[in-house]
């Protein structure tokens, strides 16, 4: 049996070479993502050991969590310890670093680094006068306020060099900096396109601290001497709000966080690998159903003289076995080139290092490869085995029985039943999910059944054909199952990208309606790190002629009633000339003192009113009590408790904020947003975004993802394509003999390739108005889960991508009966109609 496996595998190279495509593109797929994955997972690990070469202990602030404690982030390491720390007996070298946001502009005038990875530290010379995680490349290290050290890449890519004045942000006022030197360093940030900045350390504490204070010590331990040693002598002299870490611990929770950080990534694109193996089910199923179909009397004369069922199914089970084999070794191979080749492209974006094949990826590749052909092929070849010697011999049993129809119609229609009521109940994520996917599951069932209506509504387009479109539709639907699992590759695809498209416009429209409805204020300035903006900006820009109206956003970590909540400092006196928020209860008037209003999530959540008496503990630890003076509908950009500036800023060490709310006389117009930058100091680091820059941007975020995803599912569509070739190969093989008798009365070369080709474009539109149909659905069903969120979702259907989408199924079933068609029209008529 396993020879004349072999020997059939051998006979029909052809046909189940798009098999192997098939079923090799999707193995590629997971091979190349665990490739990938592994590879910048190694990458970044490998830099982040490097940057713990030299520490052996790491002191870090620490603050128990305790109910009497004042919130928000811990304090500083002093100066006092770090030299306590130094004198711990076993310590070497010892290294205080402060660091931050650093936002560097280029030479023309952007923002140089990938914004929340732009940042600044401290240049702290050891013994030797040289900081080992910093060496100099070029020049010398920073000295005196108004000098910085850059990193080598950002030199690089900037063009700044030794000598160079360089203009500088840290949280919003504009700095001239002259570039005193270029360093090298392991910093993963910097490697994945990110900057770094070095300030002398008096400067960088007054930057991103307190004159005296660190944000942590790092120490190296003398020869002979482990970290375990070294920390407990260190733990000795700690504080009751540091903790001390050994490197070793360190290096482990970074790998541990960087390998977390990479699954993500890795669940997301193997999906997709998934997605595309599914699809690839049916085309393997499809292959083997019309292979075994072929040698239906091969397998009889095999029954005859002896062979017994198990013996049959498992001959095609070594078939789809060795065909699976060789699809996992050529996809592990692709894999490994898809894996280098994005490696290749992210290049100068990520830390260098080798390319990294783990053994997940080579028995994930035979696993998958091997187990996905198997299962596939597993029912056809139970079918082949179950055929009585004498009917096969026949070929009775060509068609399928009314039966088999019916139990499959009637499974078909429970399962669309379950999962359409499932979708529309579903009260949460995951229920969602296991509806769209019953639901999916049963109109693939439904499929054969759905095929003939829908192909017969194409009927008088095709009469326009004549013979040849005629001859199109009664092919198309002469074996509904085969035509089912072929279009239903290509409804997968297509009903994955209408349905994330539908979601994507829904969203973009809800978002661009609330930035409209919720804000009065003509521009939002904020950082483009996302982190705080100095309260200069505030004032700066309340003071300009243009503005009539500013107002911060300016969080303050706080504990309300004993749980932590953050309060938002706005300008009690203007925030309603900025806002536009719709109360339920109470208002923004008089917010001033101890008055507050919330939003209704946090007031439902909490159990607060209009009215109710709220026990809060600001920042540095004093307590005292405000009134809800109203409660609001919350909002993406507008939510929690807004308090005045007036109540908060006495608590707080060093009031950030988060964004500024600005109308102007003229409206929002480009000269305006001129006069603002500039005013600002043309600061890079610094973003001035109108109502409609806002919906823009989230909107640019939103089509980038969709752009991704796009590409990620064009795998799946590739597939589905593989599916339609295969199958229009086999219908006219099988319809050999009908061909020539067409060719024979008179039905040219052109009527034959006019009627495959029409017959594959019938298909591949009735796929792809069924997926279409189905992304819009599942869309909507999206929308409802989403509505809870974004409270100003409305679904909005795409039209003129829908119509797209269709116009590409025409374009798959064009391009896909190319080869097919040419091939029918290029049989020999004599020979077609003696072949059996």
């Amino acid at each position: 049996m396993f020879r004349t496996a072999l020997r059939n595998v051998l006979a029909h190279k052809a046909r189940l070479l798009m098999t192997v495509l098939a079923v090799m593109l999707g193995v590629a797929f997971v091979s190349g993502t665990l490739v990938f994955t592994s590879t910048i997972s190694d990458a970044y690990q490998k830099s982040s050991q490097k940057g713990f070469t030299d520490v052996d202990v790491a002191i870090q602030p620490h603050r128990q969590d305790r109910d009497n404690g004042a919130p928000g982030e811990a304090p500083k390491l002093t100066q006092q310890l770090l030299d306590k720390v130094r004198a711990v007996p076993g310590a070497d070298s010892t290294t205080g670093s402060v660091s931050g946001f650093a936002a560097i502009a280029d030479k023309k005038g952007k923002l140089a680094g990938q914004g929340f990875t732009s940042a600044g530290a401290n240049y702290f010379p050891g013994k030797d006068g040289k900081d080992t995680r910093y060496p100099l490349k070029d020049g010398r290290a920073p000295k005196a306020a108004g000098e910085i050290a850059l990193d080598s890449k950002t030199a690089d890519r900037t063009g700044y060099k030794v000598g160079d004045t360089v203009r500088l942000s840290v949280d919003g006022p504009v700095l001239e900096q002259k570039v005193t030197g270029v360093f090298t360093t392991d910093d993963g940030n910097v490697a994945a396109g990110g900057s770094l900045a070095l300030f002398d350390t008096a400067t960088a504490q007054k930057l991103y601290a307190k004159p005296g204070e660190y944000s942590g010590i790092t120490v190296k331990a003398t020869a002979g001497t482990s970290q375990t040693a070294l920390k407990s002598a260190i733990d000795k002299v700690l504080p009751a709000d540091a903790e001390a870490t050994t490197g070793k611990e360190l290096a482990d929770e970074q790998a541990k966080f960087i390998s977390q950080a990479m699954d993500g990534m890795k669940t997301g694109l193997l999906i997709f690998a998934g997605i595309s193996l599914f699809v690839g089910v049916f085309i393997i199923a499809n292959t083997f159903t019309m292979l075994v179909a072929q040698r239906t009397k091969e397998l009889a004369l095999m029954r005859a003289v002896g062979a017994s069922r198990r013996q049959v199914t498992r001959s095609v089970l070594i078939e789809a076995f060795l065909v699976g084999a060789v699809a996992a070794v050529a996809g592990l191979l692709a894999g490994t080139g898809i894996g280098a080749g994005l490696r290749a492209l992210m290049g100068g974006q990520v830390p260098d290092g080798p390319l990294v094949v783990p053994p997940s990826a080579i028995i994930a590749s035979f696993g998958v490869g091997i187990a996905v052909t198997m299962l596939a092929a597993w029912l056809p070849g139970r079918r082949a085995a179950k055929i009585p010697p004498v009917a096969a011999m026949s070929s009775v049993h060509a068609v399928a029985t009314t039966r088999s129809l019916v139990v499959r119609n009637t499974i078909g229609a429970a399962l669309t039943a379950v999962g359409a009521v499932l979708s529309l109940t579903a009260t949460s994520e995951s229920m969602l999910g296991l509806g769209a996917g019953v639901l999916l599951i049963g109109v693939f069932v439904l499929t054969p059944l759905l095929s003939r209506p829908m192909i017969a509504a194409a009927a008088p387009v095709l009469r326009v054909f004549g013979i040849s479109g005629k001859l199109a539709r009664q092919n198309a639907v002469r074996n509904p199952r085969r035509t089912a699992a072929t279009a239903s590759a290509l409804t997968i695809g297509l009903t994955l990208i209408t349905g994330l498209t539908v979601i994507a416009g829904s969203v973009q429209q809800g978002i661009d309606k609330m930035a409209k409805e919720a804000l009065k204020a003509d521009y939002v300035v904020s950082m483009a790190s996302m982190t705080s903006l100095s309260p200069d900006v505030a004032k700066k820009l309340s003071g300009l002629d243009e503005v009539t109206a500013a107002s911060p956003m300016r969080d303050s970590a706080s504990r309300i009633d004993g749980e932590r909540e953050s309060l938002t400092g706005v300008n009690g006196k203007t925030i309603g000339k900025l806002t536009d928020l719709d109360f339920t209860s109470g208002s923004l008037a008089g917010l001033s003192g101890d008055k507050a209003v919330i939003d209704d999530a946090t007031a439902r959540s909490r159990g607060w009113k209009l009215g109710s008496t709220l026990a809060v503990t600001y920042e540095d630890g004093k307590q005292d009590k405000l009134t809800v003076s109203g409660v609001y509908k919350g909002n993406d950009l507008i939510r929690g408790v807004l308090v005045d500036t007036s109540t908060v800023d006495p608590h707080q060490s060093a009031a950030s904020d988060q964004r500024v709310l600005v109308k102007t006389k003229g409206g929002a117009s480009e000269g305006t947003k001129n006069t603002l930058e500039k005013a600002l100091g043309d600061n890079p680091a610094i973003s001035v975004q109108s109502k409609q820059d806002v919906s823009d941007s989230i909107a640019k975020q939103i089509n980038l993802m969709l752009n991704m995803l796009y590409g990620l599912l064009a795998m799946a569509v590739i597939v589905a394509v593989l599916g339609v070739v295969n199958t229009l190969a086999m219908s006219v093989f099988e319809r050999q003999q009908e061909i020539g008798m067409l060719r024979a009365i008179g039905l040219d070369r052109k009527g034959i390739k006019r009627m495959v080709r029409l017959e594959s474009l019938v298909i591949s539109l009735f796929g792809g108005v069924l997926g279409i149909g189905l992304g819009v659905f599942f869309g909507w069903a999206a929308g409802e889960q989403i509505k809870t969120a974004l409270a100003t979702y409305e679904l909005v259907l795409p039209w003129g991508r829908m119509g797209l989408f269709l116009l590409l199924s025409a374009v798959v079933g064009v391009l896909a009966a190319l080869w097919p068609a040419r091939r029918a029209a290029k049989l020999n008529m004599l020979q077609a109609i003696k072949a059996e």
